[in-house]
């Protein structure tokens, strides 16, 4: 069968519901399938105006929650290198610098024997040092682990505490010194030299070792107070009017561990010295003979 072309006026039967016979021609059926389309563009117009709020809202709520995870992100981040990265670091150099002391005061790292008297008489207390960050010393403190040992440093600024470790308050007298021996030192960050400050028991040895020697403190009380509470570094602890006649040592980090709201403070008294030539006490001798060997 040969179909009419296109625009023609031939017509074809089209049954209505009614089984009513209805002659349409192809121009009427090409009039309505355009205004079927006319009628979809014109919905499709509707629709696109009002996308632009619909678009607007969930464009902001993606950019804010993605503000939101990148902020996450960095703030991860954050903690990651304060407290992982910036101990790594100042481990690092804490290290480095005990090594270095015990090679530029190098001296017997054997204890005594036990026959030797243990009277060295009045101990010798070194003049403060003139520039800050000067390593004068070593600390250990065996409760803290066989082989802790941290230098011990002038000043207590950032520039100190957080790479060289504990660092000496320059109001407070030298080791050994008549009065409060006061040093300050992170407890979580920056090599958290004072970590474990609160596993102190009453008895614990704190060693101090100086080029001029050995000075051993013996652990007493602490005390939690707030971080304007400057009179725990007093010649005698918290007592404004009191004459010095003891050797304290008072060590001073944040509290709590993840925090900084308050201060914790450990006191101690000096039981004995004992001069570098006598050698180390016997209780950090392998850790005193393990950092000359750096």
């Amino acid at each position: 069968m040969t179909l009419p072309p296109i625009g023609s006026q031939e017509t074809r039967v089209v049954h209505s519901p009614g089984h009513v016979e209805k002659a349409v021609g192809v121009d009427e059926l090409i009039a309505g399938n355009e205004r079927v389309r006319a009628r979809r563009r014109s919905s499709r117009r509707k629709t696109s105006a009002q996308r632009p709020k619909q678009g607007f809202f969930r464009t902001l709520v993606q950019v804010f929650g993605e503000l939101l995870i990148t902020c996450g992100v960095i703030l991860l981040l954050f903690v990651v290198w304060e407290l992982w990265w910036t101990n790594i670091e100042a481990n690092t150099a804490q290290q480095a610098a005990v090594s270095q002391f015990a090679k530029d005061f190098q001296g017997p790292v054997t204890p005594p024997a036990a026959d030797t008297p243990s009277d060295y008489g009045q101990p010798i207390v070194m003049a403060e040092p003139t520039d800050p960050s000067t390593v004068f010393g070593v600390v250990y403190i065996p409760r803290f682990g066989a082989s802790y040992s941290r230098p011990l440093v002038e000043g207590v600024q950032q520039a100190q505490l957080d790479t060289l470790g504990l660092g000496r308050y320059d109001s407070s007298t030298m080791p050994g010194g008549i009065g409060n021996f006061a040093v300050a030192g992170h407890r979580q960050t920056h090599g958290a030299v004072l970590d474990a400050i609160h596993t102190l028991v009453p008895g614990d040895k704190i060693y101090v070792q100086t080029k001029d020697g050995y000075y051993t403190y013996v652990f007493r009380n602490n005390q939690i107070v707030m971080p304007n509470r400057g009179d725990v570094l007093l010649p005698v602890p918290t007592q404004a009017d009191a004459t010095p006649t003891e050797r304290f040592m008072t060590m001073t980090s944040c509290n709590p561990r993840f925090g900084a709201e308050e201060r914790l403070i450990a006191y101690s008294l000096m039981e004995s010295w004992q001069p570098a030539s006598a050698g180390p006490p016997a209780a950090i001798a392998e850790q005193v003979a393990a950092n000359s060997r750096g």
